[in-house]
């Protein structure tokens, strides 16, 4: 299969690839190289990858989300591996794959989990209280909402939704609780209503829906791993990019690429010299054009950061 001179992705209604153009620059394609998309979603970001890529050239994506598995891509250089990208090197390594030339996390929630009114993920539809990325765990946000004692879910609210208001919230939320079991978005929206201050409900409804997804789903934690994993496993002068929406995500990756850790601290060696694998490509976020946009809102808080491992390094 010859290298296709068109690296646009095919629109999907499923989602529309965020950044895309910025990404396939960030990446730095060699045409045969490894590489891995960890949030394959509707497909948009691993198609445009494959149209750079020659027959030499391979794609392995992760989505733990099966409904994604449906805009799979028929291609022989092409393999999705439906897991959570936090096991990334163990299911690399199931497919013979120990080292790669760059890699691509898009951190946001689709387009079709957020208009699917059933998976809980939007503030619009009165739906299950869900908010799994992968359907095959036990644990929803319905069980955290009315399992979790008020102290923790406060702590959950806070660190995770940044609610300045989440003790109060938390508190409503298990008043709540007591008289009925709170199952559906609507009856959460509900019993927070009184406490989400005027002309900014949606917004902190939104944070809301973003502490318990975050929950749920380990967010957090499986960008950690993932962000360890992948450096080791990076080749160097491979890139790594990731698209993160909310300050805990972006906190989290610019840190890393930053000083090599999560905390920020600044590590270096006996010659003053700074202990980090990676090294940042652009200092400052890359963030979408006006004509972005205006084509697809919802990539108005995406933020792009861009690294590079360091030759010779681990």
């Amino acid at each position: 299969m010859s290298q296709s001179p068109n690296h646009s992705a095919q629109p999907s209604s499923y989602h529309l690839p965020v950044l895309l153009d910025e990404c396939l620059d960030g990446l730095n394609i060699r045409p045969d190289g490894i590489y891995v998309d960890v949030t394959f979603g509707g497909g948009g970001h691993s198609r445009a990858i494959l149209s750079r890529l020659n027959e030499n050239g391979r794609l392995y994506a992760f989505d733990r989300d099966s409904d994604a598995a449906k805009n799979g891509i028929e291609d022989p250089r092409f393999t999705l591996i439906q897991e959570n990208f936090m096991f990334l090197k163990n299911f690399l390594r199931l497919h013979g794959v120990r080292r790669f030339d760059g890699l691509l996390a898009d951190l946001g929630i689709s387009s079709h989990q957020i208009d699917t009114a059933e998976r809980g993920f939007s503030t619009r539809f009165d739906g299950p209280l869900d908010l799994r990325m992968d359907r095959r765990q036990q644990t929803d946000a319905s069980v955290i909402v009315n399992n979790s004692d008020e102290k923790s879910l406060a702590n959950i609210l806070r660190l995770y939704g940044e609610l300045p208001n989440a003790a109060q919230l938390a508190h409503a939320i298990t008043q709540h609780r007591a008289l009925e079991p709170i199952t559906t978005t609507g009856q959460l929206r509900h019993c927070v209503e009184h406490l989400l201050p005027r002309n900014k409900e949606n917004k902190y409804l939104a944070m809301i829906f973003q502490a318990l997804r975050i929950e749920v789903n380990g967010e957090l934690e499986a960008l950690r791993q993932m962000l360890s994993q992948a450096t080791e496993l990076l080749n160097d002068e491979g890139r790594i990019c990731i698209i993160s929406y909310h300050s805990l995500e972006d906190r989290l990756v610019k840190n890393f690429f930053r000083y090599g850790n999560f905390e920020g601290e600044v590590n270096k060696d006996f010659y003053g010299n700074l202990i980090a694998p990676l090294k940042t490509v652009s200092r400052k976020p890359i963030t979408p054009t006006e004509n972005e946009l205006q084509t697809n809102s919802r990539s108005r808080s995406a933020k792009l950061r861009v690294a590079e491992k360091k030759g010779g390094e681990l």
